[in-house]
């Protein structure tokens, strides 16, 4: 069967290059005699394969000596309770700002561990839209702030990073993270889970401003205190090492394929036609605010929701797949990730333009 073009939020698409060549260096990982899933993490090779990784992402990030980059396990939304437990050791406060689905979740973590203040609310606009940057007041006293670049399910995109002055930044980049450049250095902590972006689910990125480190509550979880995952090189235990090796495989592809700056040029392009044909039609709406719309994220309703499934059953012939929206949503949701070819957005594109046609 040939490959289809999977819009899914995630688990998303791969590259194909990457998947190749995973697919050859399944059984015998460069004459090693072995897959890397059953390496000892703590050999040579594996190591190096570590190694490695995080000198690619380091290169691709442009991430300042200053900076841990760790690779954890447990996803983003185990960030969501080491965050107020790694930082929240000062005046016990926090700022989130509420803009979206992971917004919430995270908003619901930290309260159990420290005062939240939720400095922006937009949930009484169905997440639609997002505060302008003149709009939020920070605290001052909080011990960090926190907010999300992308909202996948709502498709809202902050175009701006929030001034937070001497208050660190923290940031739920998990939909955003290698799609474009972004200055680490106005960051105290960026962490995203790796199956939208950077490889297969099993794998956490926590990019963490060193002078942050050894700030954990008493009794925090080892497994949680990044100050001790960061003296083990990510290896306080067994990582998730063939995850590891994918992520790796990814960076090294983006690297030779021109870097950030390349990839954020073909995710503009995608996006910007995309949302064109939506625009376009009266027969499809996106409601979210243009200025805040998501480049990875692309919500859209049709005209009539009673063609839902007609939509995604045709779309699904066409090798169009994983279209529907959140339920939370409804409509359809088309998620555009790095690996998501120029192709596969025109694709799109021409059959929704068909399907408005046919259905109009």
């Amino acid at each position: 069967m040939a490959r289809v073009y999977n819009f899914s939020a995630g688990p998303a698409m791969l590259p194909t290059e990457v998947l190749t060549r995973a697919r050859d260096e399944m059984i015998d990982y460069q004459g090693t005699g072995m897959s890397v899933m059953e390496m000892s993490h703590r050999g040579k090779t594996f190591v190096g394969i570590a190694e490695q990784a995080e000198a690619n992402l380091r290169k691709l990030l442009s991430i300042p000596d200053n900076y841990k980059v760790l690779f954890l396990q447990g996803g983003a939304s185990s960030q969501f309770g080491a965050i107020p437990l790694n930082l929240g050791n000062g005046s016990g406060k926090a700022d989130y700002l509420n803009t979206g689905h992971w917004s919430v979740k995270a908003i619901a973590e930290a309260k159990r561990l420290v005062d939240v203040k939720v400095v922006a609310d937009t949930q009484p606009q169905n997440f639609t839209t997002l505060p302008a940057e003149d709009e939020i007041t920070f605290s001052g006293d909080a011990d960090y702030a926190h907010y999300t670049p992308n909202e996948t399910i709502a498709g809202v995109e902050f175009p701006y990073i929030p001034d937070t002055g001497d208050v660190p930044l923290v940031a739920d980049m998990s939909s955003t993270l290698l799609s474009r450049p972004i200055d680490v250095s106005r960051f105290g902590v960026i962490y995203a889970g790796a199956q939208k972006n950077i490889g297969p689910a099993g794998l956490t990125i926590v990019i963490v401003r060193e002078d942050l480190l050894g700030k954990a509550r008493e009794g925090i979880p080892s497994m949680l205190d990044w100050s001790i995952q960061a003296e083990a090189d990510s290896m306080f235990n067994t990582p998730p090492t063939y995850a590891w090796y994918m992520a790796g495989l990814v960076f090294e592809q983006l690297l030779a394929s021109g870097g950030l700056e390349e990839m954020a040029k073909i995710n503009r392009r995608k996006a910007d036609k995309l949302y064109a044909a939506i625009d376009g039609s009266d027969f499809y709406r996106n409601p979210v605010e243009p200025a805040y719309r998501s480049w990875m994220n692309v919500p859209f309703m049709l005209a009539d929701d009673a063609l839902d499934k007609t939509f995604l059953d045709e779309a699904g012939r066409q090798g169009l797949v994983t279209l529907s929206g959140h339920r939370s949503v409804g409509g359809m949701r088309a998620s555009i990730y790095n690996a998501m070819p120029e192709a596969g957005v025109d694709a799109l594109v021409h059959f929704m333009n068909d399907f408005a046609k046919r259905h109009g």
